[in-house]
């Protein structure tokens, strides 16, 4: 029987710093924490000097700001950077409004096995570094003005702990939450629309009401649902509006009808505000404050994904938390300006690998229109590096998997649920069990979303969690070539594409001939065996490793059937560690269509012509090669019948794209000069692109996302460092060497070059371009002011420009 998700879904609880809500105070607790590398048991004492530690703020990721180092025990996998055990603390009065009240610390996510005391007193463990989690902190809090303590130990020492890089510390946001003694509970709000129309939507409303003054009580419980623009369209309130409470927690169900309402989508991704108000004794005791989204969607077994009753190809990527040169700390504005690069690309959905993610970005991806599958799991009892998830599972997957589900089911981005990745019980009888346990529990929380898991065993009676019967959604990684039969070997199955192609790519770098299909690493073997000296992969669409295909040939199969609801790539971005296909000193990954600094490869523009109506002509490679060589010209573009390309006003013939061909194809003697591409359709010239062979370094030019920052210490600019020639033509090899100096209100952030095996830090002032291009990340101080930036480079005039912050 078929079966339809509606959903409709809401964004977290509002935070900003010092916001009063009425009776519920949110603090901003991320500044001014003590920092020490290392263990000693006496810092979790509230009387330990700390005056010797380092002061910084988080979100902190200590592992980030280390050397790359082939010795330490995280490995490449983990980007070769060092881990450990440190110690955060934090001195603090708390406000008059907290008196009588309760006080909760909350961490969006400490990497890993956290441990927290407030004022000597142990408050409990976290084991898993992507949960969010929060300590009651009342009881320990000293009366009056007196100072506070928090002290937390973060433990990320048993190594090797994971295929990818984890970074290490308080590395999301942390906040101080005061409320009432009866107060919504946390992630206390779940929003539904079981019923839509154009005409109206049925919203339901699902209150969790925290009794915590040890006696029953009454009070009523009211929520007003408020349009984009601010305008009251809806009021609800449960049909007894002075409802018993007892001691403990109430779940209250009631619903609101929206009149007209404006539907989420990819496209237009509108959002509404949900303000419920606990009333007792005729006064506001708390305000909860939550943002979501109106539409409905489903998978069908024929005809794939459904939003908004649009049939919709889900067109995503794969993405670890990390932000490059960042690490793993989050920030909005890195994770937005990645968001921003993929959504010009034309994708529309993310899957967050392997892992819940920060809650900003699931905030970002209900404001900027992405569909996402949120993970929980990358293995389950049976590990995959020794000190992984598995010593942790028996004992935390419940509460794991419960939290996540519990904080992001309000979001309108999120659309499917995975309870694990390429998970190792596939292969035995403990599946079966195990699969219906993890799906129930989402199940009890959320009946809104189908439940996945990405499998990579594709015989059914070989594949226990198949076997479970209790996947919504079937999801396959790679196998790209049994995706035709999928409606004959697994008959009634809707199915996505949940990780796919695993193309490997370096910016700049071109293998000849292009035409040549190349498995690095092949079958059975670590590391590719003779690859290129310099750790580089052709970006040509030519290269995968063993287990994937090029981008053309899954995306080739994905267009043709439309039973296939869509596909996740292999990856969205770079990211550190897992460096497939090499060896040290390789120490991030070739996956992105995106590099580790925000270049776009060449496979961006393939997807770009496919995935958008933005008119493309993308012709590469770079036009600066040895006298005679044979240069392979390809070209990517749409909107257009034919191709023609000219080298030094010569014509080299036309180009035509046959059925599901993705680029056409010169090969071209090679003589210094102009290349030029020209896409027609109907004989009428859409695109021209130009490529000139580029001289010596002349200067460097300076190209940052944007010269005005927010002055709060945590906006960023992204500043492109490009080395052209005398006339503005990028120098295709260049590696100059680039310094940044900073003078006024910022600070230098990070830098990077997108070469997967770089040994230079992310957080010196000095880095080498790779083929042309650097990258400076400029943070902001908290201060209205000028950011003067000074970038040189030996041989080469200064470059000087001036960012702002208001």
């Amino acid at each position: 029987m078929k079966r339809t998700f509606y959903t409709s879904l809401l964004t977290l609880l509002c935070v900003s710093a010092f916001s009063q809500q009425h009776s519920r105070t949110i603090i901003d607790f991320n500044k001014n924490w003590k920092f020490w590398l290392g263990d000693t048991a006496i810092a979790k004492e509230a009387g330990y000097n700390d005056k010797s530690w380092r002061t910084l703020d988080v979100p902190h990721d200590w592992s980030i700001e280390g050397d790359f180092n082939e010795k330490h025990p995280g490995t490449h996998n983990q980007a070769a950077l060092p881990t450990g055990i440190a110690w955060y603390r934090k001195t603090f009065t708390l406000p008059a409004t907290a008196k009588d009240k309760h006080v909760f610390i909350e961490f969006d996510g400490v990497y890993r096995n956290s441990e927290v005391w407030v004022n000597g007193h142990y408050l409990g463990k976290r084991a898993y570094g992507y949960s969010s989690f929060r300590y009651d902190v009342s009881p320990y809090l000293k009366p009056g003005t007196a100072q506070q303590v928090i002290a937390v130990r973060v433990d990320n020492s048993l190594q090797p702990s994971s295929r990818w890089y984890t970074g290490s510390g308080i590395y999301r946001n942390v906040r101080l939450v005061v409320a009432n003694k009866i107060a919504i509970d946390q992630w206390g709000a779940f929003i539904t629309t079981p019923a839509v129309s154009d005409k109206s939507a049925t919203v339901q409303i699902q209150s969790v009401v925290n009794n915590s003054t040890g006696k029953a009580g009454q009070g009523s419980v009211y929520t007003d649902i408020y349009d984009a623009a601010g305008k009251l369209v809806a009021k609800a309130a449960p049909a007894s509006t002075n409802s018993s409470w007892p001691a403990g927690k109430s779940t209250i169900t009631y619903t609101a009808n929206v009149a007209n309402p404006q539907l989420w989508s990819v496209e237009k991704p509108y959002l509404y505000k949900a303000v419920t108000r606990v009333v007792v004794n005729g006064k506001t005791v708390d305000e909860y404050t939550t943002s979501f989204g109106i539409r409905h969607f489903r998978f069908d077994v024929q005809k794939g994904f459904f939003l908004n009753g649009k049939q919709t190809k889900i067109l995503g990527v794969c993405m670890h938390h990390d932000l490059g040169a960042l690490g793993a700390a989050i920030n909005v504005r890195a994770m937005e300006r990645q968001l921003q690069i993929l959504k010009e690309m034309g994708c529309n959905a993310i899957r967050t690998a392997h892992n819940p993610p920060a809650p900003e970005f699931l905030d970002l991806c209900d404001k900027m229109g992405f569909l996402v599958m949120d993970e929980a799991f990358d293995m389950w009892h049976k590990k995959k590096n020794k000190f992984d998830y598995n010593i942790d599972f028996d004992k935390w997957h419940q509460q794991d998997l419960e939290d996540m589900v519990k904080r992001d089911r309000n979001h309108p981005s999120v659309i499917i649920w995975s309870i694990g990745n390429e998970i190792r019980e596939q292969f035995d009888s403990t599946g079966i069990a195990l699969t219906r346990k993890l799906v129930g529990i989402v199940k009890q929380l959320d009946t809104t979303r189908p439940v996945t898991a990405a499998l990579t065993e594709t015989d059914t009676t070989k594949n226990f969690m198949y076997q479970a019967n209790a996947l919504d959604l079937l999801g396959l990684n790679y196998n790209q070539q049994i995706y035709p039969e999928v409606p004959t070997r697994y008959p009634g199955k809707k199915f996505i594409a949940a990780e796919t192609m695993s193309a490997l790519a370096s910016r700049g770098d071109y293998d000849m001939p292009s035409d040549t299909m190349r498995f690095w690493p092949l079958k059975g073997q670590k590391f590719v065996q003779n690859g290129n000296p310099d750790y580089s992969v052709s970006a040509y669409d030519q290269v995968a490793a063993y287990w994937g295909s090029t981008h053309e040939q899954t995306w080739r199969i994905v267009k043709q059937h439309e039973f296939i609801s869509g596909l996740f790539v292999w990856s969205g971005f770079d990211f550190l560690g897992e460096p497939v296909p090499y060896p040290w000193p390789a120490r991030s990954s070739y996956y992105g269509i995106v590099d580790l600094a925000g270049f776009p490869k060449d496979a961006y523009y393939m997807y770009q012509s496919e995935w958008t109506n933005k008119t493309v002509l993308h012709v590469f490679p770079h036009w600066n090669w040895e006298a005679g060589k044979e240069v392979d010209v390809w070209a990517y573009y749409n909107n257009a019948d034919e191709a023609e390309l000219f080298l030094n006003d010569r014509s080299l013939g036309v180009r035509k794209k046959q059925p599901l061909d993705f680029h056409v194809q010169w090969r071209v003697k090679y003589e210094p000069g102009t290349l030029k591409a020209v896409s027609r359709k109907n004989g009428r010239t859409v695109a021209t692109k130009i490529i000139n062979t580029a001289g010596a370094p002349a200067r460097l030019e300076i190209v940052p996302d944007k010269k005005i920052l927010h002055a709060d210490g945590k906006d960023l600019s992204f500043v492109t460092v490009r080395i052209v020639d005398k006339n503005g033509n990028l120098v295709p090899e260049a590696d100059n060497k680039i310094t940044v100096e900073i003078t006024g209100e910022g600070v230098l952030a990070g830098m990077d070059n997108g070469y997967p095996a770089s040994l230079e830090s992310f957080k010196a002032a000095s880095h080498k371009a790779y083929n042309g291009l650097c990258l400076a990340i400029i943070q902001s101080k908290p201060k209205a002011g000028k950011i003067r930036l000074a970038i040189k480079s030996p041989g080469l005039p200064t470059a000087n420009i001036v960012l702002q912050t208001q």
